[in-house]
């Protein structure tokens, strides 16, 4: 039976367990997706004693089913499309250029938002450890993935508690290391596998950013 957590939290503390388990000797920069990936990023970051980070990305959603990503943003110029939504929604795909400079606007507002006097992201040579609560198209974290490597990290790892099959079958064949303690046969939405899954405001993201 697939696993249910109880929140971001005790999916944090047993993804960072796993984490732990394959790279606790590594050097390692961890970098949650804002917002939902922070708290679970933040409890890896723990588990690791490593130092925590944000790198923003941002879905570019299907007009219409917002939640449907047709693909995502990233800073440094990084676009992702969804080619499989693309195609099965050509009306979608007239507007990505429109939805994708949307977002790219809340992709600088958030860095600012977050990172505030801190200098920009520095990945060279390093292992980065990106985490998100889920995945479900994989679109955010391939736009991830390919931030990470622009910015200059030299091992790019991924990190959730849960994915779908299709979306772990990509990311497996983009990052260097994948870490999934979930791929259920059955999979609508991230939400499905938590008890507790709120909104995380930015406010919370800022909280769990500062120097402990």
């Amino acid at each position: 039976m697939d696993r249910v957590y109880r929140d971001r939290a005790q999916a944090g503390q047993l993804l960072g367990v796993a984490v732990k388990a394959r790279f606790g000797a590594t050097p390692a920069l961890v970098l949650g997706l804002p917002r939902g990936g922070v708290p679970v990023a933040a409890a890896v970051a723990r588990a690791l004693g490593a130092p925590l980070d944000v790198i923003v990305v941002r879905k570019v959603g299907v007009p219409t089913r917002p939640e449907l990503a047709m693909g995502a943003v990233a800073p440094g110029g990084v676009t992702i499309r969804n080619d499989d939504v693309l195609a099965q929604l050509p009306q979608a795909a007239a507007q990505f250029d429109v939805v994708a400079s949307r977002e790219r606007v809340e992709v600088a507002r958030r860095e600012r938002a977050y990172r505030g006097a801190r200098p920009p992201l520095a990945l060279n040579d390093s292992t980065a450890i990106l985490v998100d609560d889920g995945v479900a198209t994989g679109a955010t974290v391939r736009a991830a993935i390919a931030a990470a490597r622009q910015l200059g990290a030299a091992h790019v790892v991924v990190a959730v508690p849960v994915a779908s099959i299709q979306a772990l079958a990509m990311l497996q064949a983009e990052a260097d290391d994948v870490v999934c303690l979930e791929a259920p046969s059955q999979f609508i939405a991230v939400g499905q596998w938590y008890l507790d899954f709120p909104q995380v405001t930015d406010d919370e993201v800022r909280e769990l950013l500062l120097p402990a």
